[in-house]
């Protein structure tokens, strides 16, 4: 069962609008996500029930997904869920005296994905609570890169 929740957050000084420009632009995803290497929104832009392809990568592991986007407030959130496996991801802003809290996480409902998931997860990527650690330490990567690129413009 994989966990139903993992977040993480940072803060970042950098205006809520700053902040946005850069999650929500999906195409822009590949320079942040250590797994997710490329997006492709069709259609071009990015905005609610937008469809987006996905190349993933472990190693020498490389799997495409789909998505819609299932939220999308400019300056405060916007998630997209996989088609594969029923997750959510998505990010949260928050406005602090200093500038932004982001938030990233990924939802599970009931802590479920699909079967299918869960036996690739199984059986080529370690077990289902070793991959969701990885998925969080790559959340706190993503992160880094998105406060090191917000501070910086």
């Amino acid at each position: 069962m994989a966990a139903p929740l993992i977040e993480t957050s940072t803060d970042i000084e950098a205006t809520p609008e700053k902040v946005w420009s850069i999650v929500s632009d999906l195409a822009r995803m590949g320079e942040w996500s250590p797994q997710c290497r490329k997006v492709v929104v069709r259609g071009g832009r990015t905005r609610l029930g937008a469809k987006t392809i996905n190349v993933n990568k472990r190693g020498l592991l490389v799997w495409p997904t789909t998505a819609t986007v299932t939220r999308f407030e400019p300056d405060r959130q916007i998630a997209y869920r996989i088609t594969e496996n029923r997750t959510e991801w998505g990010f949260e802003i928050t406005p602090t005296d200093r500038g932004v809290t982001l938030t990233e996480r990924r939802v599970a409902k009931n802590g479920k994905t699909t079967a299918a998931s869960a036996f690739l997860i199984g059986k080529f990527m370690g077990g289902t609570e070793p991959f969701d650690d990885e998925l969080a330490e790559g959340m706190r990567e993503t992160l880094v890169k998105i406060k090191a690129a917000a501070e910086r413009g």
